[in-house]
This record gives structure tokens, sequence and C-alpha cells, in this order.
């Protein structure tokens, strides 16, 4: 991370299809705009267990790419009004975790992960689990995590 203004602070967003995700990707955009930032989302397109049908997988990863790109163009456009700025935008194929901390090796210009957390009773996500947990200390960047139940009043309170 650089304490040069010229360099913009990215803020960091895992794209899922959970509430909380929005809570997460509104935050972020609000501090972007605030900060003079930007947003980078990551969308990680999970394996399935069709290995052995090689031409079912081969279509399923594709139905999946293209929603993926769907989601994050119409996401895009969210982050676009709320900061003025388009986000960068990432899609990997693979395990969520596992992917998520090889772009933050591959990208030192992430400098701040923003995760939401569950509201309900099953707990604040997997995600949020893993890298608050035993992993927290191996992050190279500061994770924030949002409650998942802010309105977006009280977002635009925080940021």
């Amino acid at each position: 991370m650089s304490d040069d203004p010229a360099i913009p602070r990215i803020f960091l967003v895992v794209v899922d299809e959970t509430e909380e995700m929005r809570v997460a990707l509104r935050y972020a955009a609000l501090r972007a705009r605030h900060t003079g930032g930007r947003v980078a989302l990551l969308y990680v397109i999970e394996p399935t267990d069709l290995q052995q049908w090689m031409a079912v997988e081969s279509l399923m990863r594709e139905e999946r790419r293209d929603e993926a790109e769907a989601l994050l163009q119409k996401l895009s456009a969210e982050v676009s009004g709320w900061c003025g700025t388009l986000p960068i935008v990432h899609i990997r194929e693979g395990h969520r975790r596992d992917e998520l901390l090889a772009l933050l090796d591959e990208e030192p210009g992430i400098s701040i992960l923003v995760l939401a957390a569950g509201a309900g009773t099953e707990g604040p996500g997997p995600l949020v689990t893993q890298l608050v947990g035993k992993m927290a200390g191996r992050m190279r960047v500061p994770i924030t995590v949002v409650p998942g139940s802010l309105t977006d009043e009280q977002i635009a309170a925080l940021s």
C-alpha cells in the first residue's frame, strides 16, 4: 500500500448472491467515493462435481461465466452510480478463498478487503469466518467486516 495520493485506494468486494454482499458493495463504493478510491469486484466460479462429464461440465462452466458477467455488469453500473467510476472486475474459477488469496498476492494495488457478515442465525458466513479467524494474521490487507443488516442510511453515515 502506498501513501501516494496519486495511487487510489482499491476496495475489493467478493461478489456472491447474498443480500449482505450488496451491503459490502455499497459501503465499499461510498468509501471509494469519499476517499478518491476505486472498487474492485471478484467473482469466483466454483467447480462442480461433474468432472467425469466433461461436455456437461464445459457447458455448465460457460453458463456460469455468462451469469457471472451479467451480474458483474449490473453491479458495475450500481457501483458507478454510487462512486462515479466503474469498478475493476476479476472473474476466476476455483475455490473462493483460494482465488481471493491468489488475487491479493497478484494485485498489490488492492488496499482493503470489504466483506459483509451475514445477519442470520447461521453465522457471519464461511469467508468471513475463515479470513477473520485463523487466517487474519496472514492477510496483507486490512479486512473491513460490515454488518449485513445495515440500511442504506446507516451505510451512508458510516462511509
